[in-house]
């Protein structure tokens, strides 16, 4: 058993006090046999006129705020207490039929499947040219070798940059300049097993960074990867950020078909545009050593 802590601190600020329209948070991870919370805590300042919590369609918790009074500061602190057991080492327990590449998912999967296997860009072929880098020609691949190729590649070969604005780079544009965030190299390894015919999703969420492994790349921050379906093995987490396969360090707040679904907050204010000085994000992810760690 692994306790970790949690603190993700966002906070927008202004030139006055502004008013606030609705604000959706997405920041409560996925209870799941990997990982269990212990406790969570949300704080928001102002305090809002009320909050509720809702499940979205990917089954996501989320959390929707709405606010009476103006400010020239929203604060929003969320803290948790999680117990994560992940998968040391990828658990490939393929159904037989899908261990080689190109396989199919079955006329009952695919109907459920298919939102998470349409791309998003589907006119992007230099994408597709490079996804098929990773299939042998020399007949069928190893499934799980050509994803862990795929993954491992995106880390050797591109340079991580944080970006503050938001959005996601189009996989073409990260392809051409060989850089960008972990929402650009997830994309973009999702739109490549797209092309070859897996069902990805994207994932939103935490990183922890031991010291036994270095830091990993995109700390200090909310994080985001990919999962691929594969039969007999499920949803798989692949971090091509970091190179990390299956759920080591790796802390799942939310999964959703395209990056836009998956905003850690979103919201409105009421003022001039120029009222917005800018944001601020912090996430502190720790190892508790002993019981008093995780009080407070």
């Amino acid at each position: 058993m692994t306790l970790l802590t949690v603190r993700h601190e966002t906070v927008y600020r202004y030139v006055r006090p502004v008013r606030f329209g609705e604000h959706r948070m997405l920041v409560r991870p996925r209870d799941s046999m990997e990982q269990t919370l212990d406790s969570f805590s949300l704080k928001i300042f102002p305090e809002p006129s009320a909050i509720r919590w809702i499940h979205d369609v990917f089954g996501n918790g989320i959390a929707i705020a709405e606010f009476a009074e103006p400010a020239e500061q929203l604060r929003i602190v969320a803290g948790m207490v999680l117990d994560h057991t992940p998968e040391l080492t990828p658990n490939f327990e393929i159904e037989v039929r899908a261990k080689t590449y190109p396989f199919d998912y079955g006329a009952v999967d695919s109907i459920d499947l298919a939102p998470n296997m349409r791309r998003q860009y589907p006119d992007e072929g230099e994408v597709d040219a490079w996804a098929r880098r990773f299939v042998s020609g020399q007949g069928k691949t190893d499934t799980g070798h050509l994803l862990m190729t795929m993954t491992y590649s995106i880390k050797e070969s591109f340079k991580y940059l944080r970006r503050p604005d938001p959005g996601t780079q189009r996989p073409a544009v990260t392809l051409s300049k060989r850089q960008g965030t972990c929402r650009d190299f997830a994309l973009l390894m999702i739109e490549a097993a797209r092309s070859l015919g897996f069902a990805a999703r994207f994932v939103t969420g935490y990183l922890y960074s031991p010291a036994r492994d270095g830091d990993h790349r995109g700390g200090g921050a909310t994080h985001a990867w990919c999962q691929i379906y594969l039969p007999g093995a499920g949803w798989v987490e692949f971090d091509p950020t970091n190179g990390i396969i299956g759920t080591r360090d790796l802390i799942r707040v939310g999964v959703a078909r395209e990056p836009q679904q998956a905003i850690p907050i979103a919201g409105t204010f009421i003022g001039r545009k120029d009222d917005y000085l800018g944001m601020d994000v912090e996430v502190i992810v720790e190892r508790v050593t002993s019981p008093q760690d995780s009080m407070g």
